[in-house]
């Protein structure tokens, strides 16, 4: 497997990995984290024209997409119920989804942003249980509470290499 950045040529493929983590998520009781059809496609077509999109490819397949940037982001200045485990500056994972289920897509993913910069943020909704045993089995901590732009609040992890 190898990571590269997305191309406005991956959409097409990158939008059906996004609508399959979808119905995954609903058929896993997570009906509520990316309602209303988020990312939608100019989120998404902003984040490749940004830099900051990126896929995992395999045998010239597709097999997951996430958004990753080194740098701080607004819904983490403010945390409750907790702290970060440092104010260092961090690397942040946004919209990671896999398409195929195969196995250590998304670990492989993970590994290769904390290769790129040692302290890395993300965040899940409380409802999705799979994406929270998956960041903690991936040596994430819990670190607690932020609040999204629309006030829709997410449990903060945070790992440091």
């Amino acid at each position: 497997m190898e990571i590269r950045q997305t191309i406005i040529e991956d959409l097409d493929k990158v939008m059906e990995i996004y609508d399959d983590a979808r119905n995954h998520m609903r058929e896993n009781g997570n009906p509520n984290q990316w309602g209303g059809g988020y990312p939608n496609i100019e989120l998404i077509k902003q984040d490749i024209y940004d830099e900051k999109s990126y896929v995992c490819v395999e045998d010239n397949q597709i097999l997951a997409v996430f958004y990753f940037n080194i740098g701080s982001d607004p819904t983490y200045l403010n945390i409750y119920q907790g702290s970060w485990i440092n104010d260092d500056p961090y690397g942040v994972v946004h919209r990671i989804a896999s398409g195929n289920r195969k196995k250590g897509v998304a670990s492989f993913c993970l590994s290769w942003c904390l290769d790129k910069w040692p302290n890395i943020r993300i965040d899940t909704h409380e409802d999705n249980i799979i994406m929270q045993n998956f960041l903690t089995k991936n040596g994430f901590n819990k670190c607690g509470i932020i609040y999204l732009e629309d006030g829709a609040e997410r449990i903060a992890y945070q790992k440091v290499k």
